[in-house]
């Protein structure tokens, strides 16, 4: 059915609609495609048909990355590398990652069908876990890539138990997947915005500047617990209503910043969790992300100066582990001017915006120059079945990108 739709942004569209529901989804009656995973194989395997169709070699790496290559007149030339993820959040929308995929398949096919070869060779990245969707970690595939992972990371195993190891028999040579920097002139990543700017300025498509520095923490609020109907409140020491202080401060105090610094509590356990019972503990996680690294910093260690004040307050234990610490990734200054100038040739007005959430793109930065260019999403909304974007809008972001890739050989051939 789908080869019958024409090619170009509906094509690219009604593709990862086709990779919603099983066998392409690992839950009933919803999207969750998860690494190695039965869902994610037959997904990797109708692509991979997609990207023979559309002219190019397939293969899959070490890291079970799918890689599609389409040659250049120069086989020996540095190629420019087209990706975006596979994997999904549980109960996900059908755009965020395999858009970015399918719109590079569609940008070879464009390419192949007017039997053009560029002097560099286009190389498709469909990467496997940028949502960390099965293990502990994120971006173990484009970690791998861009030759930033180390080998203890790939010492996990998911929550059933069965470690990277048995899941991918590749594993032992997981760290092969590395590109050599010489190989590799620049990396282009298409995405939706997942958030509203574009909406509300009326435009389909931005260039990205870079993506947000982003810091999470992981809170235990530690307390007394006690029978809920036997404990006076002037004698409680309740870890869960001074989390709830904790909580209404991490959101007053990065809105007070009145910057693009956000700060987002995103989970919340209090134990043991019964009804009748004082909880003793509570844990909960803070995330911290701004375009500059130093307000980050600067209104993260606010909060952590007032957590520190609430638990003293009122006689708690407070510990604070940082999960990850990730440095602003700016996209390359030249690469965005191209992406400025594909914009105005396909009758796009130049937007620039910072991206918010993170892509493989930020990985990807310390092995090439990067460009990214963010595609309008109905309301904002992402990691949602509601999730959604047009087709003309699609088509807009191919022409786009077809554009940039025209200007990026034109620089190579000067």
């Amino acid at each position: 059915m789908l080869s019958a739709r024409p090619p170009g942004g509906a094509r690219a569209v009604a593709r990862c609609d086709a990779l919603r529901f099983a066998p392409y989804s690992d839950m009933e009656g919803g999207l969750f495609r998860a690494y190695l995973t039965p869902a994610y194989a037959a997904s990797q395997e109708v692509i991979a048909g997609w990207m023979e169709a559309a002219g190019m070699a397939v293969h899959r790496d070490a890291a079970a990355n799918l890689v599609g290559r389409y040659e250049g007149q120069r086989p020996d030339a540095p190629a420019l590398v087209i990706g975006s993820h596979l994997d999904s959040v549980r109960d996900g929308g059908p755009y965020d990652g395999p858009l970015g995929v399918m719109l590079g398949i569609e940008a070879v096919a464009a390419l192949h069908a007017q039997g053009r070869r560029l002097t560099f060779a286009i190389e498709v990245y469909g990467f496997g876990d940028e949502e960390g969707s099965r293990f502990p970690a994120a971006m173990l595939t484009s970690r791998a890539v861009a030759g930033t992972l180390e080998a203890a990371a790939l010492d996990v195993a998911d929550a059933e138990g069965i470690t990277l190891a048995q899941a991918l028999p590749s594993a032992p040579d997981y760290l092969t997947a590395r590109r050599e920097p010489a190989a590799t002139l620049a990396y282009l990543e298409a995405h939706i915005e997942q958030g509203p700017v574009l909406e509300a300025d009326g435009l389909a498509v931005g260039t990205v500047t870079g993506i947000a520095a982003q810091l999470r923490y992981g809170i235990t609020v530690k307390g007394m617990a006690g029978h809920a109907g036997t404990t006076a409140m002037r004698l409680r020491r309740d870890p869960l209503a001074g989390a709830a202080a904790m909580v209404l401060a991490v959101e007053q105090l990065a809105r007070g910043d009145n910057s693009d610094v956000v700060a987002t509590v995103g989970t919340i356990e209090a134990l043991p969790g019964a009804a009748n019972v004082i909880p003793g503990e509570v844990h909960f996680t803070i995330d911290v992300r701004s375009g500059s690294g130093a307000r980050r910093n600067a209104v993260a260690e606010a909060i952590l100066d007032r957590l520190r004040e609430i638990a003293g307050a009122r006689a708690l234990e407070l510990d604070v582990v940082l999960v990850h610490d990730l440095a602003a990734s700016p996209c390359d200054p030249a690469l965005m001017d191209l992406m400025d100038d594909a914009l105005v040739a396909a009758g796009q007005p130049v937007r620039r915006l910072v991206s918010g959430a993170g892509h493989d793109a930020m990985v990807m930065a310390a092995l090439c120059p990067t460009a990214m260019l963010f595609i309008r999403c109905r309301d904002g909304i992402s990691h949602n079945p509601a999730e959604h974007v047009k087709p003309a809008d699609v088509e807009i972001a191919l022409q786009v990108m077809l554009g940039f890739i025209e200007r990026l050989g034109d620089t190579r051939a000067a």
